[in-house]
């Protein structure tokens, strides 16, 4: 549904202002499922790309940075992108947009598309699904310096072993930066993160050309295999080799942990595969949550090898499965 304000012949002459389609995902050149931190990463990929340092003698390099800032706008901000969604698929970049006489997710004032341009930073269309270009001119100055230093923000993997996550752990960074000295950077890793996370380090990105601005270091977390661990979300998982006697009849068995070995019982009748958790002995809690599991796969081992008394118990066992119970 839509609404005009003004009068019915002022809202016809406002209907001849024909306002473009924009595909926010092909201007960042994603897909409309990527998640939150691929639009992320394709919109500082391509602000890099077209960022006016390195676009001096573009003239279309500052329009292309004005689409890339109003397509992040919109995909990064959860309620943007739901509403945007509900245009549908269908659309095509460059369509003359009238919203679908049964779209019901916004309030269309056609009443101000006179003001549409007047003041803004992003498209008429921008501003007929959400609104005017928001802020005063001070804050939207503001806006523009904070994206303009996101654009120098750099990234880099770093990769740690189970025990540095879970833990935390300290690194010495050489970092290089063209026509620059090397320098090392000390950098604190926090406990509690999780693969594909990230840690910014205020400051340390790129610098802007011949000012003292300068962007962030993001360190995206990456785990090395390790030999007995593999992680599932907080928890930890492993498998421990059981004898068909401990499956049979139970036992117990030492577990190594992030924390050192424990024990784990194994109850009577257990099935090869059969998952066994230690409370609270995987990854720490996120922002003060609780600690994940540790998951305990057993696997059944037959003995390729055994001795004289054992095979005459196993025969003595097999008789008995063959006999037939009264």
């Amino acid at each position: 549904m839509w609404f005009c304000h003004r009068s019915a012949r002022a809202c016809k002459s406002k209907e001849h202002h024909l306002v473009k389609f924009k595909d926010y995902y092909e201007i960042l050149g994603i897909d409309r499922k990527a998640s939150a931190d691929e639009v992320k990463a394709a919109y500082r990929k391509l602000a890099r790309k077209y960022h006016p340092d390195a676009n001096k003698n573009d003239p279309k390099a500052e329009e292309k940075i004005k689409e890339l800032n109003e397509a992040y706008e919109v995909l990064k901000d959860p309620e943007k992108r739901s509403r945007y969604d509900q245009l549908g698929a269908n659309w095509k970049a460059g369509d003359n947009f009238k919203p679908p006489p049964d779209f019901s997710g916004f309030s269309f004032d056609f009443g101000n598309l006179g003001d549409i341009g007047a003041n803004k930073s992003f498209s008429d269309f921008f501003d007929m699904l959400f609104g005017q270009t928001f802020g005063s001119p001070q804050q939207q100055k503001a806006q523009g310096a904070q994206t303009r230093r996101h654009m120098l923000d750099q990234e880099a993997d770093i990769e740690l072993t189970v025990e540095e996550l879970a833990r935390g752990t300290r690194r010495t960074l050489q970092l290089s930066a063209p026509g620059g000295k090397p320098r090392t950077l000390e950098v604190k890793i926090p406990s509690g993160l999780r693969p594909g996370k990230k840690v910014r380090i205020p400051g340390e990105g790129a610098t802007a050309s011949g000012t003292n601005t300068k962007g962030d270091l993001y360190l995206r977390i990456k785990v090395k295999p390790h030999a007995y661990f593999t992680i599932d979300g907080d928890n930890l998982v492993c498998e421990i080799a059981i004898s068909p006697a401990q499956a049979v009849i139970g036992s117990e068995a030492l577990v190594n942990t992030i924390e050192g070995q424990v024990k784990i019982r194994i109850p009577a009748g257990t099935q090869n595969g059969r998952m066994l958790r230690l409370k609270g002995k995987g990854l720490p809690g996120r922002d003060g949550g609780a600690a994940g599991d540790q998951l305990v796969r057993t696997k059944v081992v037959v003995p390729s090898q055994i001795s004289e008394r054992e095979r005459e118990l196993y025969s003595e066992l097999a008789r008995i499965e063959k006999t037939p119970t009264a």
